[in-house]
């Protein structure tokens, strides 16, 4: 017999809330939950970030589950997650901890900022998401919502309810008439979030740090040991810091980031076995597979090598590690990383050219590199008669300037 909503005493309860939902078990469980025990009317909001993954089962779950078909949104978000996420992020360079690509990450900002549109555009008054605990991504999802709507409220079940294990999860699902697929029933080797960018997989097989990952959790790219034993030659073009064509193809960022993503998995580019430090405190371990991500950071520092002045492209290695700290941590919506962006984007206005890589057995090489806006001069560098342009005569004052100070030291000191 199905429960009958009921409000829980005391302060008012929301009435309508904005889920996001993937169509799995963990978010069918919470959309039931809202309905049962929160009392709320439930419109369900489903991202299409490029996770290649069919959709549609997903409004067809809502539908069974009592959501009104003009309560749930399946929006396709690609084209402006990667070009109003990733493509900034990777104009800085930024990687978190000095390794990870921040694929998840990236794409939280994203979904809370629809969530709040649709919680505008139905009349909700509150917004959930199925992140535990224990993780980063319940901070980042809430930081936005709040950054966006100040006023919002934000149910986040597994703070609240008591399932606390797969089985009392699928108990609960069953006595509540919450579809458990078959494959769902026996506990998950380990848990996996996916986008255009990334795929990350963590927990449980992937939790003591001393084993290697198992085989059948990559999905994204072949065995580097396994990939062609001959090398691949591609091409990117630049424009104002951003990837605009591949071998002299023009793409659209959603087109483009696929398009390498196909070169990454053939060639086993952009795996990474990487123990973090979680916001929330603890270090956790995850394998993470960006593909296209990966040869796309290789390719954007090296046009910055050709164009960048010196004191910009330092400066600007001094800044990521901060910018991509803030994306780790929720606050894209926040005033130090619209800070942070706007310097990074006036560094990139003659950020263009063309780079060429070797695509070889998990390794992505830069080969060959130029550019127009480049500040490379082969008549200075050249240890052929240069013809006046550099006097190396010039060399001996600066040297001597540069050392004044640490041979007055060196006589205090002698």
């Amino acid at each position: 017999m199905a429960d009958t909503p009921t409000r829980p005493t005391g302060e008012a309860g929301p009435q309508r809330v904005v889920l996001a939902y993937s169509g799995g078990l963990d978010t069918s469980v919470i959309l039931k939950w809202l309905q049962t025990e929160k009392g709320c009317e439930v419109v369900t909001f489903t991202a299409d970030l490029g996770q290649g993954e069919e959709l549609a089962p997903a409004r067809a779950k809502a539908e069974l589950m009592g959501v009104k078909p003009e309560h749930i949104f399946v929006d396709d978000l690609r084209e402006e997650f990667v070009r109003d996420y990733v493509f900034p992020m990777m104009r800085a360079n930024a990687l978190y901890e000095g390794l990870y690509l921040l694929g998840t990450s990236i794409a939280r900002p994203l979904i809370a900022k629809r969530l709040i549109e649709i919680a505008a555009e139905t009349g909700a008054d509150a917004v959930a998401h199925g992140a535990t605990g224990k993780g980063n991504d319940q901070v980042r999802f809430e930081l936005s919502a709040y950054a966006l709507n100040p006023d919002i409220r934000i149910i986040a079940p597994w703070r609240e309810w008591d399932l606390t294990s797969r089985t009392r999860l699928i108990e609960w699902a069953e006595a509540h008439q919450v579809p458990v697929p078959h494959n769902k029933r026996g506990e998950a080797p380990f848990s996996t979030d996916a986008n255009l960018l990334h795929t990350s997989s963590e927990g449980l097989v992937l939790e003591d740090p001393w084993a290697e990952v198992p085989d059948y959790v990559f999905s994204r790219t072949v065995k580097p040991e396994d990939a062609p034993d001959t090398p691949e030659i591609i091409t990117v073009d630049f424009a104002r810091g951003d990837a605009v064509a591949v071998n002299g193809e023009a793409l659209s960022p959603a087109a483009l980031l696929a398009r390498l993503n196909d070169y990454g998995r053939v060639h086993g580019i952009g795996r990474l076995d990487l123990v973090e430090n979680r916001f929330v405190g603890m270090k956790s371990r995850g394998m993470y597979e960006t593909p296209g991500g990966t040869i796309l950071h290789a390719a954007h520092r090296a046009i910055e090598q050709l164009t960048l002045d010196r004191g910009a492209a330092h400066l600007k290695d001094e800044l990521a590690p901060r910018y991509a700290e803030l994306v780790y941590n929720g606050f894209w919506f926040s005033p130090e990383r619209d800070m942070l962006q706007a310097a990074i984007d006036q560094s990139q206005a003659k950020v263009e050219g063309t780079v060429r890589l070797k695509l070889y057995k998990g390794g992505c090489y830069v080969i060959g590199r130029r550019s127009p806006q480049s500040l490379y001069s082969e008549k200075v560098v050249t240890f052929e008669d240069d013809q006046g342009a550099y006097d190396q005569r010039d060399a001996e004052g600066f040297i001597k300037l540069n050392a004044l100070r640490l041979r007055l030291l060196g006589r205090r000191d002698r």
